[in-house]
């Protein structure tokens, strides 16, 4: 009983340390990962044009992929006003190869990036996926938000428009 006791506790001391780590207003941390055509994106390189969306996410996460298709039409209604998608796949090797095609034949058009040890994710505190994250132009977190329910696009759509105003 007492490790159970002690293992809920060092969770949500880890949980909320991550939340304190990723809260409004704080420095997004930068990463370079590889992108799917085998070029680099800088975090630091795509702030300063407007709002920034990591969302984590890999092949074989259905929640995910209900997600990424809500994204897309967010990313193509705002991409022209200065909206940046980096949808960061957390596919490790064994996986990693259904990348690419997966997201060519749902006609994904975000920018796709590769976090194959998760590196990143960790860097964000992303434990379980869909997880997003929202940064303003000036590179600070404005939001984060774990999961996926029909529904969720909308707000984070109305938070994006807020912020290229």
């Amino acid at each position: 009983m007492k490790k159970i006791i002690l293992t809920l506790v060092l969770s949500f001391s880890f949980f909320s340390f991550a939340q304190e780590e990723l809260s409004q207003g704080k420095a997004a941390p930068n990463f370079k990962l590889e992108s799917l055509d085998g070029g680099y994106v800088e975090l630091s390189q795509v702030t300063g044009k407007g709002p920034v969306l990591l969302s984590f996410w890999a092949t074989w996460c259905k929640p995910c992929m209900e997600e990424m298709s809500e994204l897309n039409k967010i990313y193509e209604e705002l991409k022209d006003k200065g909206f940046t998608l980096l949808a960061i796949s957390t596919d490790n090797e064994k996986t990693i190869a259904k990348v690419k095609p997966l997201v060519k034949s749902k006609g994904f058009n975000f920018t796709v990036l590769l976090d194959k040890n998760s590196d990143v994710a960790r860097k964000y505190y992303a434990q379980q996926i869909p997880f997003s994250v929202l940064i303003d132009k000036d590179g600070k977190i404005i939001s984060s938000h774990m999961g996926y329910m029909k529904g969720d696009e909308k707000k984070l759509r109305d938070k994006i428009l807020s912020l290229l105003k």
